[in-house]
């Protein structure tokens, strides 16, 4: 019999119930076993008491006690680890040791590269949840992710270092009590060149995999604010951003709805998304550059990401200033839309 273990809520499991996510994890388990379990509080949804209808949300951790199975399912689209993905693992730690760009008792805060997926899936063998294990930096506990990042945008990814840190962490982005800005490059100009999308979003299934759709009958609300930081002859803008709500994929959705492509969004922009010529990658170009929220204590935990590879070579090529883009956040936040 094994002893506790922890497993991360994946992007493909947000949103469902917990008795079902047992279900299909924990085939075995018997119903009435489960209402026990979570009666006296041996099942445990970051660290809080749940019931069986208990909406799961990507990212969060269920504590699962000693069972006694035999067998128990493995997270759909995982694949058993192997050496190979445990070497890589332990290579994917220390890239994002070194990326630590914040660090407490309660928080970590990474750098996180475009590329890396925040947690696994049928073609991503690497990622950060995989990582965790090697950013304890001598703590006790295992990092617990609380917000995600899409795979190709780099930028800040806050990690709790603990229980309670995961809940007020969970909760402040949760309730929308977090400040984040984000930076991209997009095709064109947005009109006007400082406003707010607000598009119902919901998820469709497609040849090429699921896709954020605009659905005004069915869909979540979705708001997102922009403001135009510099734009270079009406071909490309420099953009800073911040998801009101946080549907996913929701900046780039929006700024492919309103006619200017995040550049490189293939997926929504289609071949729009790209620019002609040499010297500008083709990857996406979405860069979570500052997150700011208020502590339990009432201290305020403010970091800045700066950019790397490709991001930071565009900005160079197209000779777009930082500084302009930081001081955007006045106009998003302090100011308003």
């Amino acid at each position: 019999m094994s002893g506790v273990t922890n497993r991360t809520v994946t992007d493909g499991e947000d949103d469902s119930r917990l008795d079902r996510w047992f279900k299909q994890h924990y085939p075995s388990l018997a119903r009435g076993r489960l209402e026990k379990l979570l009666r006296t509080g041996q099942i445990r949804v970051d660290g809080g008491r749940v019931k069986a209808g208990h909406r799961l949300r990507a990212g969060q951790t269920v504590r699962v006690p000693p069972l006694g199975l035999e067998t128990a399912a493995p997270a759909p689209a995982r694949r058993l680890r192997s050496r190979d993905d445990t070497a890589g693992h332990q290579a994917t730690a220390k890239l994002l040791a070194d990326a630590v760009l914040y660090r407490d008792d309660a928080v970590l805060v990474i750098n996180k590269p475009a590329g890396l997926p925040v947690q696994g899936g049928s073609g991503s063998p690497l990622h950060v949840d995989g990582a965790l294990d090697g950013l304890r930096f001598g703590h006790g506990e295992r990092p617990r992710l609380v917000h995600r990042l899409d795979k190709d945008t780099s930028g800040a990814l806050v990690l709790a270092r603990d229980a309670a840190a995961a809940r007020w962490l969970t909760a402040a982005f949760r309730g929308q009590d977090a400040q984040k800005l984000y930076w991209a490059m997009v095709i064109g100009e947005p009109q006007p060149r400082q406003g707010q999308v607000d598009l119902p979003l919901a998820k469709r299934p497609g040849r090429a995999g699921e896709k954020m759709t605009v659905d005004h009958e069915s869909g979540n609300r979705a708001i997102s604010r922009y403001t135009v930081v510099e734009n270079l002859a009406g071909k490309v803008s420099f953009v800073a951003m911040t998801p009101v709500t946080g549907r996913t994929h929701q900046l780039r959705v929006h700024m492919a709805e309103i006619g200017v492509p995040v550049l490189g969004d293939g997926k929504y922009g289609g071949k729009e998304a790209f620019l002609v010529g040499d010297g500008v990658s083709r990857k996406l170009h979405l860069h979570a550059r500052r997150l700011r929220l208020c502590r339990p204590d009432g201290e305020v935990l403010d970091v800045s990401a700066p950019p790397l590879g490709h991001f930071a070579q565009s900005l160079a090529f197209f000779g777009f200033e930082q500084a302009a883009g930081d001081a955007a956040f006045a106009r998003l936040f302090e100011v308003g839309v």
